[in-house]
């Protein structure tokens, strides 16, 4: 058995899933900003006794880790370390930009292409997305970065390759991409918690567990704080 909570905040989306053995049992969520502190506990509880279980019935607690909201992040990481303190039960780490891209292609929204590649963006203020880029097989061939979007951008593997760009942040890249005739966007795409149940069954068969102690989100950059209005 490996019964996993599983554990979305790094994007507007504030989701909780259930999954044992790598397969989806229940989801709950809610695609709004500025919610999460309010309502991840709730989502949990309700999960949790929807589901028939307990607390004591999980086998490990998985966590959406970053990149994303650095506010979103550290509310979904808290609640996480604080339920495998208690719980005494194993941390599991899933990158979001990984889980966002496991989520499109096992969703098979669009028809296999030879050389398709995806690109999930994540929003980070301005024309700036934090970005990763997958083949078929959910290998990152472009390794996880902030970058500041122009008509430019992944010019180099547009000139072989159709790239799929979903997320938040590929909406307001669109107006600068959308030139290039290999591109094509994903509309309407929410971020969940459902897509990290391949990856944590993985690392959980595999035992690639997290000291709960001492790990932190990775957050990419540095936070920074808006000025309030006077």
């Amino acid at each position: 058995m490996s019964l996993i909570l599983q554990i979305e905040t790094a994007t507007a989306s504030c989701s909780v899933a259930l999954a044992n053995e790598g397969k989806l049992l229940a989801v709950k969520e809610i695609n709004a900003r500025n919610v999460h502190a309010e309502v991840i506990t709730l989502f949990i509880d309700e999960l949790v006794r929807q589901a028939g279980t307990n607390y004591n019935s999980l086998d490990a607690v998985a966590v959406s880790c970053g990149p994303g909201s650095y506010t979103g992040l550290r509310i979904g990481v808290s609640t996480a370390k604080g339920l495998c303190f208690a719980l005494d039960k194993p941390l599991i780490a899933v990158d979001t930009l990984e889980a966002m891209a496991a989520g499109v292609m096992e969703g098979k929204i669009f028809e296999p292409v030879a050389g398709r590649l995806f690109c999930p963006m994540i929003d980070a203020r301005r024309m700036e997305v934090f970005t990763a880029i997958f083949n078929r097989d959910g290998q990152k061939i472009k390794p996880t970065a902030a970058e500041i979007i122009d008509e430019n951008s992944f010019a180099g593997l547009l000139k072989n390759h159709e790239i799929l760009f979903f997320g938040d942040g590929a909406e307001k890249c669109k107006i600068v991409l959308d030139i290039h005739p290999n591109v094509r966007f994903l509309p309407g795409f929410v971020n969940s918690a459902a897509y990290l149940t391949k990856s944590a069954f993985e690392k959980f068969r595999d035992k690639n567990f997290e000291d709960v102690a001492y790990f932190e989100p990775y957050y990419l950059k540095e936070f920074v704080a808006g000025k309030k209005a006077v």
